[in-house]
């Protein structure tokens, strides 16, 4: 597939937008970078499967990421708002949806888009 199909776009979308979150909260070392490149692997195939889908792969591979480093290192991103009581880490919104942005639940704030983590 070339560059100009709307999959691979919206695959290297989801890719450099999750990198740059990790990136910014530095934890893009190999192994992590190899994480996101599994999840967009399997997300490619999840998409040829239900193409509607499209609009949804940044908020899966941000979500496949985040549960892959609970089990690896740890709860990522974490909360950069509350300041007080045990560290949480953020959740994508939507679950599934267009536009996923990571959230706060405790303080009931969006945080930044996904891929706008500073």
């Amino acid at each position: 597939m070339d560059d100009t199909d709307p999959l691979e776009q919206a695959l290297h979308m989801a890719r450099a937008l999750v990198l740059a979150d990790l990136t910014a909260r530095d934890v893009a070392d190999a192994e992590v970078v190899s994480i996101v490149e599994a999840s967009v692997t399997s997300r490619r195939w999840w998409v040829e499967q239900w193409p509607q889908g499209i609009e949804y792969i940044t908020g899966l591979v941000a979500q496949d990421v985040q549960d892959a480093l609970l089990e690896r290192h740890g709860r990522w991103p974490l909360c950069p708002v509350c300041d007080k009581g045990d560290p949480h880490a953020l959740e994508v919104v939507p679950e599934l949806g267009p536009d996923p942005q990571w959230v706060c639940h405790q303080a009931g704030v969006v945080v930044a888009r996904v891929g706008g983590l500073a």
